[in-house]
């Protein structure tokens, strides 16, 4: 009888385009990166700065991390992932999608498409609003990590006109030019998960707001010892794993790509850990657990543009010399000039942006045209190819490595002129610096508390 009624009965669960096991995927990778946020920042943040700024630092990330929602679903989608905004020829109809909400029936159960970008790729096979939160959780991400170059100092208040002015400003012309099919996609130029749009986009921005906020008081410069480092290093381990959905869910199908963007996602982090405590106990004469999380997220971030377009020796590779390039302009470069004077609290500018501009290089050195992202779906690959990105190291062919460094020569303009005046409006409302009884005082003064009394 059971049989007979399943047999008539006229429902289906879903819409014929959409495929549960590309959902679920989709879903569960967001869902990794948002952990990455929240709680992975903040318990990092929390853990790596002086015990007065414990609080302050993971009230920003859970701010950011909503704030950005809110504005994301009304108006941010659509201008990194929407219908261009026609600003007259050429490539001025290529920068920003046009603002509205992406929140209605039809936006959230619709088939997920991205208007300039979808013919790079087959058809999506699940629902707008997988896509919607999958794209959230990469933009509340980016300017918490921005604040990890002004903890300590900048005023709370500012901080909350900034990031939701910096994420529908300055976040969405990089994510359009770049995954939106805007722009820099048209040059050819790749990101496969965020090293340029989050990345070099949260170092440069970072490095720009610390400039302009200012410096931590002298004796925080000089003593800002982490207060926990095994809470630290749970946020580091959070991050990690997390990022096996932000470089695991941009195939956009649970395909053979995904798994091995995971695969090189971790090696490459390895890689880059392990480099970085050798170069530690060279230089320092033992290794340094702070130093060991700084060499984790180079090699996150680095892999992170070339994930699915290098194999595993392209992703050693990447995390090696990510790891050395970065740990030298750390280190030293640092150390010297102007580098020397802008205070940027957890060296944001080297560990997301000059580690995100070392990943966008390697893509453009070490991708390997066999590594395929999507297949061609016709006999005659000449007219449907298999997609994929070949760097100079497969065929001597440069082309591509110069479309990588013009790219991150467009973010990196584009991420100081853009954070420069969002700033600059910010201070008309609020000042950017936090009064210096709340910097003496830290969480008590500025929230009132002490999380963690002695």
């Amino acid at each position: 009888m059971f049989s007979i009624l399943a047999d008539v009965n006229p429902y289906i669960p879903a819409p014929s385009f959409l495929n549960s096991g590309d959902t679920a995927w989709q879903l569960t990778a967001a869902t990794f990166v948002g952990i990455q946020s929240i709680p992975g920042l903040a318990i990092l943040y929390a853990g790596l700065v002086k015990k007065k700024w414990a609080l302050n630092s993971a009230v920003m990330c859970f701010y950011a991390f909503s704030i950005v929602l809110i504005t994301w679903v009304l108006w941010g989608y659509n201008m990194g992932f929407g219908d261009p905004v026609k600003l007259g020829a050429g490539w001025l109809s290529q920068l920003v999608g046009i603002p509205h909400p992406a929140i209605g029936a039809a936006a959230e159960l619709g088939q997920a498409n991205i208007p300039l970008a979808g013919s790079g790729f087959p058809p999506l096979r699940f629902a707008g609003s997988a896509m919607i939160y999958f794209q959230f959780v990469f933009a509340a991400i980016t300017p918490i990590l921005i604040a990890g170059a002004v903890l300590g100092r900048m005023n709370f208040k500012a901080w909350m006109l900034f990031v939701p002015l910096w994420s529908s400003i300055v976040y969405t012309v990089g994510a359009f030019m770049l995954w939106g099919g805007g722009l820099l996609a048209g040059w050819g130029a790749v990101d496969y998960s965020g090293g340029y749009v989050i990345h070099l986009a949260a170092g440069v921005s970072g490095f720009v707001a610390a400039a302009m906020v200012g410096p931590r008081l002298l004796a925080d410069r000089a003593s800002f010892d982490p207060n926990n480092l095994i809470v630290a290093l749970a946020g580091a381990g959070l991050l990690w794993l997390g990022w096996n959905g932000f470089n695991g869910g941009d195939p956009y199908f649970a395909n053979a790509d995904a798994a091995a963007a995971v695969l090189n996602t971790n090696i490459a982090t390895a890689v880059a850990l392990l480099c970085w405590l050798v170069l530690d106990m060279f230089a320092l004469g033992r290794p340094s657990a702070v130093s060991m999380i700084n060499g984790m997220i180079v090699g996150l971030v680095a892999i992170t543009p070339a994930a699915g377009y290098v194999d595993g020796f392209g992703a050693i590779a990447t995390g090696g010399v990510a790891s050395i390039v970065v740990w030298f302009t750390l280190n030293k470069l640092g150390k010297v000039g102007f580098l020397k004077r802008v205070d940027d609290t957890f060296s944001v500018l080297h560990t997301h942006g000059v580690a995100g501009l070392m990943g966008g290089i390697c893509v453009g050195l070490f991708a390997n045209p066999a590594m395929l992202e999507y297949l061609g779906s016709s006999a005659d690959k000449k007219k449907t190819p298999d997609v994929s990105v070949t760097g100079l190291f497969y065929g001597w062919d440069p082309s591509q490595l110069w479309k990588q460094l013009a790219a991150a020569g467009v973010i990196i303009v584009w991420n100081v002129i853009g954070t420069y005046i969002v700033l600059k409006i910010v201070s008309f409302v609020f000042p950017l610096r936090a009064s210096e009884s709340d910097i003496e005082g830290g969480d008590l003064a500025i929230h009132g508390v002490d999380p963690m009394p002695a």
